[in-house]
């Protein structure tokens, strides 16, 4: 039987921490008894906001905000040390910002993939080892259900997306876990209803991708935030390193298994 992850005394950080699902992450996260927590994120009015609700419920040292772009290595690098010198340790980290406007390409890339990336290495060959107070750490990278399907509305955000897929699933692979105790998991959310959904035509490569993200969500009615908050905390509670879970219609997480997976 698997051992479960004990939140409980650790210390987190989370990017995108400032509002969605995000902000309901690190909610829940001290709920489960985390000692501290880092929102990390370029909104810093929301971000102070929500770190001053936080502290006002969970204690005034439970949360501090920490403005940075993550799609800059340098900028992410210095949160870290922040978030160390402030708890000490460091013992989850979330990657969630993200970004839905395929129109500016780069940008979306480097907020989803190139932050992704750069949360993951920083906090997988530095941070975690150096500064964990267990055995074992966590890494949580948030998709989407875009990196699994066709998705002709925004193939620039799900070709990110599914970067994180390939990213999160070779560093949480075996050979990796045995090594370094870092599980390394990637939660798919489906359509959520988050600010990232108030996006505008302008946000597309043209008018017939704007056509079809309205026929989307015409069609497929958004589960609430809590869905995929829930679920975050179940995962790095009790799923297997390398294991992406899929979380939308707001059931139950589910862990979704390739057919050729290789044994590795």
């Amino acid at each position: 039987m698997r051992k479960m992850f004990k939140i409980a005394g650790k210390v987190g950080l989370i990017t995108g921490g400032a509002t969605g699902i995000g902000a309901a992450i690190a909610r829940n996260l001290l709920e489960a008894g985390l000692k501290g927590i880092a929102i990390v994120d370029i909104n810093e009015r929301d971000g102070l906001e929500s770190v001053s609700k936080l502290n006002e419920e969970f204690g005034k040292s439970s949360s501090v905000f920490i403005r940075a772009d993550v799609s800059v290595r340098e900028q992410l690098d210095d949160a870290f040390k922040k978030t160390v010198k402030t708890f000490n340790n460091l013992d989850i980290v979330v990657n969630n910002a993200g970004r839905l406007e395929d129109s500016e390409w780069e940008a979306t890339i480097g907020i989803n993939l190139v932050g992704t990336v750069n949360g993951t290495i920083l906090a997988y060959e530095h941070y975690l080892p150096t500064y964990k107070s267990d055995d074992e750490t966590v890494i949580v990278n948030i998709s989407s259900m875009a990196a699994l399907h066709r998705y002709p509305l925004a193939p620039i955000y799900a070709s990110a997306k599914a970067g994180i897929i390939a990213l999160t699933r070779s560093l949480g692979c075996g050979p990796h876990y045995k090594r370094t105790k870092i599980k390394t998991l990637a939660i798919c959310p489906g359509i959520t209803s988050t600010a990232i959904l108030d996006v505008k035509e302008d946000h597309f490569l043209g008018p017939a991708y704007f056509r079809m993200y309205q026929d989307l969500l015409r069609s497929s009615p958004p589960q609430p935030i809590s869905a995929v908050s829930n679920a975050v905390i179940k995962v790095i509670k009790e799923g297997r390193s390398g294991s992406l879970w899929a979380v939308e219609h707001s059931r139950e997480p589910v862990e979704l298994n390739f057919q050729f997976e290789p044994k590795i």
